[in-house]
């Protein structure tokens, strides 16, 4: 099993060369949502590619930055794109961004996605709060992270994900004014959209939504004693509810149509923790 704290060590001492603070929260934007990062107070750059070992993403509306920000007083640290499990990766690599935010000293996350809508009320464009996650479709790989981190956390998912960051979150939307589903996020690993017949599936057994990331980031997250959360945008109606062809061209178009109440959502969430 690959050593983690050792495989990433350059990176993390390169990155400790050239911190400007101690971030208290970390946040890692999905699809499209990327441009959030210009609406904080950026203090420091820092291109993944810069990094030695970083793995590379290539994926379209992932741009590989982390950015180190302010926002009313709070520090942020703000990653620009995610790796995906689909993209040919190990879970190991895929969580590179929350072991940089633990060892960086963020002690909460927020994970944000493009997601697919498995409940027949949502709408493209809608937001869901993340409630509660279902990962039967990365058991094994969530096995290798208990052993990454070291922690036999295998009973300890009663606050997962953190009740009182999703608290701040519903105060965020209500203040704001932004209306905010609330459901299961459903992961799958991709790379091809689900069929209908697995939606279907999806759906008796409770998702809400359907996606290829987060679950691994956030479970990691968790066994690292880190507080998380997680908000989805809903970017298309899952697969077998329209006659349209699923792209990620649409993904990237919905989101750009509603990261407007994303970004204030979000501000506002930071302001109250």
């Amino acid at each position: 099993m690959v050593d983690i704290n050792f495989k990433y060590a350059p990176l993390i001492e390169e990155l400790e060369k050239i911190v400007p603070f101690e971030p208290e929260l970390a946040i890692i934007l999905g699809s499209g949502l990327g441009d959030f990062a210009e609406k904080v107070n950026v203090v420091k750059t820092i291109s993944t590619d810069s990094l030695p070992g970083y793995p590379v993403s290539t994926v379209a509306g992932h741009k590989g930055k982390i950015h180190f920000a302010e926002y009313k007083n709070k520090k942020l640290l703000v990653f620009q794109g995610r790796i995906h499990f689909y993209e040919g990766y190990r879970i190991s690599e895929c969580i590179v961004p929350v072991h940089i935010a633990k060892k960086m000293g963020c002690k909460k996350i927020l994970l944000t996605n493009a997601a697919g809508g498995i409940n027949h009320e949502y709408e493209p464009g809608d937001l869901m709060l993340v409630q509660n996650f279902n990962s039967i479709n990365i058991m094994k790989e969530l096995s290798e992270l208990v052993g990454l981190a070291n922690i036999d956390q295998r009973n300890d998912l009663l606050d997962f994900p953190c009740k009182e960051l999703n608290q701040k979150i519903l105060e965020a939307s209500f203040i704001e004014k932004v209306d905010l589903q609330k459901g299961l996020y459903w992961f799958v690993k991709g790379p091809s959209y689900e069929t209908p017949s697995e939606i279907r599936m999806y759906s008796k057994l409770g998702g809400d939504a359907v996606g290829m990331s987060t679950v691994h980031e956030a479970y990691f997250a968790h066994v690292n004693k880190m507080k998380v959360c997680s908000i989805s945008l809903i970017t298309n109606k899952a697969a077998g509810y329209t006659s349209e062809k699923l792209s990620h061209q649409e993904v990237i178009e919905v989101a750009n149509l509603a990261k407007e109440k994303l970004e204030r959502l979000v501000k506002r969430f930071i302001m109250l923790l």
